[in-house]
């Protein structure tokens, strides 16, 4: 499967990567569709093209889907917020996220309903392969009915989050740390912390921390660490200490995302 997206949108098909190869078992590679276009690439004609996008008007991913239309890549499926968007038009299938009008900079419903539509298609997909038991088809939906319910747990921690904020303030750089399927997390997490407070943020998968982004780590850089309890938490709490060894006053928050927690990594 070919995913082509901009911004938050490639961040969500970043994520659904991981989904589509573990649970569907289906080969994926995500493109940012800004660079793919302009790219030499090999082409086949049975892969799958989705196309994600908030607006279904973004000029690049559009551009990037009727370059792999000219190649002869003609299944294609877009997700989209917007029924009557030019995206929709394009592509044979659409699934609709239904999101609501985006009035913010930070396309925060985007990405959650982006996210919902990936994992439904992952489920799908899997189920059609024949790679999927009834079993682990509750088991995953009854997750997703629980996301509500988690999501407002994570909504209840809006005072932690005021007093978090405070401490962001005055910082001028900020470094997102997340391993798996979290690490596009990490990715987005820095994206909203620069559209929205104009701080710098950068994000790396943890593990690649001591490669060089672990020498830029001082008392003045806050790190934020996406840390669900899943089977990568130890490495990351490994990690996590090798912040500290930095800098020993370096605050290091660790945000466990209570839908993941409790969807066991579905969401």
């Amino acid at each position: 499967m070919l995913i082509l997206a901009c911004g938050t949108s490639y961040y969500s098909g970043c994520t659904a990567k991981y989904w589509l190869e573990d649970i569907a078992r289906i080969p994926t590679q995500v493109e940012i569709a800004s660079e793919y276009r302009y790219r030499e690439s090999v082409p086949d004609p049975r892969t799958p093209v989705v196309t994600i996008s908030q607006s279904g008007e973004t000029a690049d991913t559009l551009a990037a889907l009727k370059h792999a239309r000219s190649q002869g890549m003609e299944h294609t499926l877009t997700i989209c917020n917007v029924s009557t968007s030019a995206m929709v038009r394009e592509c044979k299938l659409a699934y609709i996220t239904r999101a609501g009008v985006e009035i913010g900079v930070a396309s925060t419903k985007a990405f959650t309903t982006q996210l919902a539509g990936l994992f439904l298609l992952t489920l799908a997909l899997a189920q059609s392969r024949g790679r999927l038991t009834e079993t682990q088809e509750a088991m995953h939906l009854k997750a997703m009915r629980h996301l509500p319910t988690a999501l407002q747990a994570v909504l209840a921690l809006e005072p932690q989050v005021i007093s978090w904020a405070e401490d962001f303030a005055n910082k001028e750089n900020a470094l997102f740390l997340g391993r798996g399927l979290h690490y596009p997390i990490a990715l987005e997490g820095a994206l909203k912390l620069k559209e929205i407070s104009y701080i710098h943020a950068e994000a790396y998968p943890a593990g690649e921390l001591k490669h060089g982004p672990l020498a830029l780590v001082t008392s003045e850089m806050p790190v934020v660490t996406v840390a669900p309890n899943d089977a990568l938490l130890e490495k990351l709490k490994s990690n996590m200490q090798e912040v500290r060894a930095r800098a020993a006053s370096c605050t290091c928050w660790q945000m466990p995302t209570a839908a993941s927690k409790a969807a066991k990594g579905s969401t």
